[in-house]
């Protein structure tokens, strides 16, 4: 499983980044999210994990332009606030909340949470 990781706090990206290899999970991080569009391509992820709040381009707007390249990928938010949930909903009322990651959090809960969405995945597609 191949994982897109793009958060702008350089701790939490590498913190993560290092557990979820640690797991035996392939990671591409960014801590800029426009160098991560730059660098995306399509069939490479099948999971990308993308913090909501980032200067210069938002998760919920580097969601909106990776699937403009690659409907496919699974994407989950990395938030520490709540009040984006309503947000999400409003801008994208076909997608249900089980897509945020709330910080702080575990390595272990998020490899769950990517592994549900992989069996998911592979259930349905």
């Amino acid at each position: 499983m191949k994982i897109l990781l793009v958060d702008d706090e350089h701790d939490i990206l590498q913190s993560v980044r290092k557990g979820l290899e640690m797991r035996g999970l392939s990671v591409d991080a960014f801590d800029d999210p426009q160098k991560a569009l730059n660098a995306f391509k399509p069939g490479v992820y099948e999971i990308a994990i993308l913090d909501v709040k980032m200067p210069g381009m938002n998760g919920f707007q580097l969601y909106r332009e990776i699937l403009k390249r690659d409907d496919k990928v699974k994407v989950r938010f990395f938030t520490a606030f709540e009040e984006y949930r309503d947000e999400f909903a409003k801008a994208f009322p076909e997608l249900d909340e089980h897509r945020f990651i709330k910080k702080p959090t575990t390595i272990y809960s998020i490899v769950e949470k990517l592994l549900a969405d992989v069996k998911t995945n592979r259930n349905t597609g």
